[in-house]
Order: structure tokens, then C-alpha cells, then sequence
């Protein structure tokens, strides 16, 4: 069992691709403010997004290995769909109600400093999420 998961393409091509989109969102964020942070790799949204890649790669390996045709390839698809569709539709709702959230206690707690703000960026865009996909399919591609 412990070896198959060394020698498991399509579980590689996942971390691999989780790995890449990741540090690559660890250092456009570094840029963008100036300051490198290794907390940064627990980052949820931002570009790109590593839960599309993970997906996308996930996908494109396990159609590559197990055929199009199969319902280990289905199963997958349909799993991709709604992480995708939660990271942009679900957590976006959330993050607008995190900015709403902060006005409101922006404008009730004024003074107050035992309010810690909501994180407002959840969510991706489509450009993160179409990134993040790309990267997901060549990962796979080249591993598996």
C-alpha cells in the first residue's frame, strides 16, 4: 500500500500542482506587499487557485489512467465541479458578507478594539480559478 502511493501519478500530479499554484501565490503576494511570509501558503483565494489545480489535475490523471469511459472519472468530474463551483459562487457570498459584516461593526464598535475584522477575500475570480485549472492540467500531463 505504501508504495503505491510513492509511485500514484495522478496523486503526484495533484500535490505537485497544489505545490506550484501555492508558491506561486505565496510570492505575487510577497510582491504585492512587499513582505515574505511562509504563512502564506495556508492562504485561501488570491491567484491562483490551488483548489482548482488540485481538481484539474486530479481529473485529467484519473481520465488518463482509468479512460474517460469510467466512474472513477465521473466521480471526479462531478467532485471538481462543486469544489469549483464552491470556491467561486459559496465563498465568494461569504466574502461579501464579511465586508458587510466589518462596515457594520466598523460603524457599531467604533472604539472598540475586541473586534479582530473578518477575512474578506474567500473566493476566487474566474481568472484565478481558470489559472489555477491550467496549471492543474499541465501538472498532470506531465507526470502521469
Amino acid at each position: 500500500m505504501n508504495d503505491y502511493l510513492i509511485i500514484n501519478n495522478v496523486l503526484l500530479s495533484a500535490i505537485l500542482a497544489w505545490f506550484i499554484a501555492q508558491t506561486m501565490k505565496v510570492f505575487i503576494l510577497a510582491y504585492k506587499q512587499k513582505k515574505f511570509r511562509w504563512g502564506l501558503y495556508s492562504v485561501p483565494g488570491n491567484f491562483p487557485s490551488s483548489h482548482s489545480a488540485v481538481v484539474s489535475a486530479l481529473v485529467v490523471g484519473v481520465g488518463v489512467v482509468e479512460g474517460i469511459d469510467s466512474a472513477v472519472f465521473a466521480v471526479a468530474v462531478i467532485l471538481a465541479f462543486f469544489i469549483v463551483y464552491d470556491a467561486k459562487v459559496i465563498r465568494g457570498a461569504a466574502g461579501r458578507q464579511a465586508q458587510s459584516l466589518n462596515k457594520i461593526i466598523e460603524k457599531i464598535g467604533e472604539g472598540s478594539e475586541d473586534i479582530d475584522k473578518l477575512k474578506e477575500i474567500l473566493g476566487h475570480s474566474v481568472l484565478e480559478i481558470s489559472s489555477g485549472i491550467i496549471i492543474g492540467i499541465i501538472c498532470s500531463l506531465l507526470v502521469v
